[in-house]
């Protein structure tokens, strides 16, 4: 049986196996400054896409499956979607039976309210790993030196400018966790 970095591998394209490689190399680097497990980052930044690149009437299935409560707006977007997918798909092929690792798959593509630092770390590493060349990608990776929070909203905040500029919906739990966040950050958490 391959291992899933071999299986990671052989599935993904040559561009999506690169970026997740990206996203766990950037994600052990940040759990290692936010007191984070690196094993367990590497493997949920590794994993984090496992289900990106399926069509979405397989996603649909295999979160239908899974008995998984998923909303008609995310089960009809394989952008919102890969994240849920993703966290079965590493439970069940990779035998991943780490909470933290699948929560942080499964909200990486859309965030939450009230993120673990896990969860943050994955769901920044994907915006700022070394691959990743879009325009606001220097100003996300800017506000990640000013820390985890700043960053994660500059993720956020880079992403929903976007869905504006492009007169698209923005899903309900981005905003959500868009707010959750800014406020973490005028708390002073």
């Amino acid at each position: 049986m391959y291992s899933m970095y071999e299986d990671l591998q052989k599935r993904l394209s040559p561009k999506r196996f690169t970026h997740s490689l990206g996203v766990a190399k950037t994600a052990v680097l940040l759990a290692r400054q936010y007191g984070v497990d690196e094993e367990t980052a590497y493997i949920a930044g590794l994993a984090h896409d496992c289900a990106k690149e399926l069509p979405l009437p397989i996603m649909q299935q295999v979160v239908n499956e899974a008995g998984l409560l998923i909303d008609p707006y995310m089960l009809a977007s394989t952008a919102l979607l890969h994240g849920a997918a993703g966290a079965v798909v590493a439970a069940n092929r990779y035998g991943i039976d780490d909470e933290d690792i699948l929560e942080a798959i499964r909200v990486h593509t859309t965030g939450k309210v009230g993120m673990t630092t896990l969860e943050k770390i994955i769901f920044l590493a994907d915006y700022i790993e070394p691959s990743r060349t879009y325009p606001a990608v220097t100003a996300i990776r800017e506000a990640t030196k000013e820390g985890l929070n700043q960053g994660v909203l500059a993720g956020y905040n880079s992403t929903i400018s976007l869905l504006i500029r492009q007169n698209s919906s923005i899903y309900f739990k981005t905003v959500l966790g868009r707010n959750d966040i800014l406020q973490e950050i005028m708390d002073g958490r």
